[in-house]
């Protein structure tokens, strides 16, 4: 099938399959699938408001024992450079966060054979005790396999409800990378199947937590990989939605790319083509999912504003804080007033949004309480 056909066919609002989606990625017609891209998201968002939320990464620990090679934060178990943070230095920077209007915490770290899980518990109550304004979209499922791992024999269910009733709201997508085993183990043979990220995940549907997922691209996987990621991810939000489980799944989808920088995979760097048409694809593919980010964090806030027109709904975090990507050389900064022009610059309306994607303010035009709020914050 010629990919107009297939493009026609998502308008529509017919499936496409696995067979259409690899003919999509192997195509260099990148505009077109942005535009299709961009028709099926005004579907879902008929309204011109882009969405952001402010929020930190706080990432309590950098000792991890799984060795990504494409990761350049970690630090192995005993050696120079490792830590975990003290719980008050945490408890610092979340009440930064919440005296700059922040509503979410993304707290991760490595996979740390050293904390029982008694201290994630213990410190999740800790913080909501202190916080409980403050939404905790924390951890991955390879941490949250770690747990079970140090839980002295829990089953994967009984630690995500126990974490999730300690404090854990929901999960954020990390570590999917790429959602297909052959090229998981040649990135990362220690960090699980992709099966594991996938159980972590529908358990936390089945329970009632909301979660995000993600794709990595660049590591060097074909096309049918890709395809068969947004697959996998696409059955399980249809098994969420059609068991009625009480979340709504994965409410947002955030694709980016693999940054090679001083880690242990040598790799060229995605294009900016090339991620706006794996974003472009994902949204086409993706039916069943409402909102999708930009990842200006990888890609740069001028590239971010292109995701406007590629599907994109949701600007992402104004991350306060950020350490990973930072680590592998990539140290795109932007702040509310940079996001609320670049937003606006692409002629969308900018809004607040929780981590639920309810909008909290919305800055129609600009003001002098759109002025004084930027100052305040």
């Amino acid at each position: 099938m010629t990919v107009d056909r297939i493009l026609d066919k998502a308008l529509a609002g017919e499936r496409i399959q696995v067979d259409e989606c690899i003919t999509l990625f192997e195509s260099d017609q990148v505009e077109k699938m942005g535009h299709v891209a961009n028709q099926i998201m005004k579907k879902w968002h008929p309204d011109p408001v882009t969405t952001f939320v402010i929020g930190r990464n706080i990432n309590y620990t950098n000792i991890c024992d799984v060795y990504c090679r494409f990761c350049a934060f970690y630090r192995a178990p005993g050696k120079d450079g490792g830590y975990v943070l003290p719980d008050e230095v945490i408890f610092q920077k979340i009440q930064e966060t919440i005296d700059v209007g922040g509503t979410e915490i993304l707290m991760q770290g490595g996979t740390n054979p050293n904390l029982p899980f008694s201290y994630y518990t213990n410190l999740l109550r800790e913080i909501k005790k202190r916080f409980p304004e403050i939404t905790m979209h924390s951890f991955s499922p390879a941490e949250i396999m770690k747990m079970k791992e140090v839980s002295n024999g829990l089953s994967l269910e009984q630690v995500v409800r126990e974490i999730h009733e300690a404090g854990l709201d929901s999960l954020p997508g990390g570590g999917a990378e790429i959602l297909d085993d052959r090229t998981r183990r040649k990135i990362s043979r220690l960090k699980g199947s992709w099966r594991d990220w996938m159980d972590v995940m529908q358990t936390a549907h089945k329970i009632g937590m909301n979660t995000t997922a993600t794709m990595v691209v660049g590591f060097g996987e074909g096309m049918d990989e890709r395809a068969l990621h947004l697959d996998r991810v696409r059955i399980a939000q249809d098994e969420c939605l059609t068991n009625q489980y009480p979340s709504k799944g994965f409410l947002a989808f955030i694709p980016w790319t693999f940054q090679p920088d001083n880690t242990n995979m040598k790799a060229d760097k995605v294009t900016p083509e090339e991620y706006l048409k794996t974003l472009a694809i994902s949204r086409i593919y993706l039916d069943n999912i409402p909102n999708f980010q930009s990842s200006w964090v990888t890609m740069g806030p001028e590239v971010g504003k292109q995701t406007l027109s590629y599907g994109c709904n949701d600007f992402g975090s104004t991350m306060i804080e950020e350490n990973v990507v930072s680590a592998a050389g990539t140290t795109h900064k932007v702040n509310i007033e940079s996001i609320l022009r670049l937003i606006r610059e692409e002629g969308k309306i900018p809004a607040q949004r929780d981590t639920k994607y309810n909008i909290i303010r919305t800055f129609e035009e600009e003001s002098h309480v759109d002025r004084d709020f930027i100052m305040q914050n």
